[in-house]
């Protein structure tokens, strides 16, 4: 039970020990230097050129992303879910003309907290990620986060960051459409 209780309250909490943004990575936030940088959160499970296509106009038309946009994914792939303290090496790729941030974590809430504080600190200006809601019972979402690190990503990440940050004004913005 007590093993149960820390894994809970350890899993609002950024695990990771370091953040690296690789050239390319570097190169994509660069591009966004006049404004917010948005980012659309994406299951690597889907990496078709459709998917991605998808992805995008979905964002545009629940989010109200500007037309314009040129999307900006991150991709978390999960390694260990119980590494509860990593160094996050964040890649910038390009697939099928996408830009994407692809990084490896051990849960996608918190990696994805993690990088967005790191983004905000190395550029000065504030992230805003951008979700889906998660189909299914919240509850067994929950349960599935606990256990896997996968479920209801869009609500812990953003109470991840809310324990993380205090400052409301220095947190990153989630969105949720």
């Amino acid at each position: 039970m007590i093993s149960l209780l820390s894994r809970v309250r350890r899993s609002f909490e950024l695990h990771a020990t370091h953040v690296h943004l690789d050239r390319e990575a570097l190169e994509f936030m660069s591009d966004e230097l006049d404004g917010p940088i948005r980012i659309i959160a994406h299951e690597p499970l889907r990496m078709s050129e459709e998917a991605y296509r998808q992805k995008l106009e979905s964002a545009i038309e629940v989010s109200h992303l500007p037309l314009d946009y040129r999307a900006l994914f991150l991709e978390v792939i999960v390694d260990d879910s119980s590494d509860f303290e990593t160094e996050l090496a964040v890649r910038g790729i390009t697939r099928h003309g996408y830009r994407i941030l692809e990084v490896h974590g051990p849960v996608v809430p918190n990696t994805i907290a993690s990088v967005l504080l790191h983004i905000r600190d190395v550029t000065g200006l504030m992230p805003h990620i951008y979700f889906r809601w998660t189909e299914g019972n919240p509850v067994t979402n929950l349960l599935r986060f606990l256990a896997f690190g996968e479920g209801e990503i869009a609500p812990v990440t953003r109470e991840v960051l809310r324990e993380a940050e205090t400052d409301v004004t220095r947190r990153p913005w989630v969105h949720v459409g």
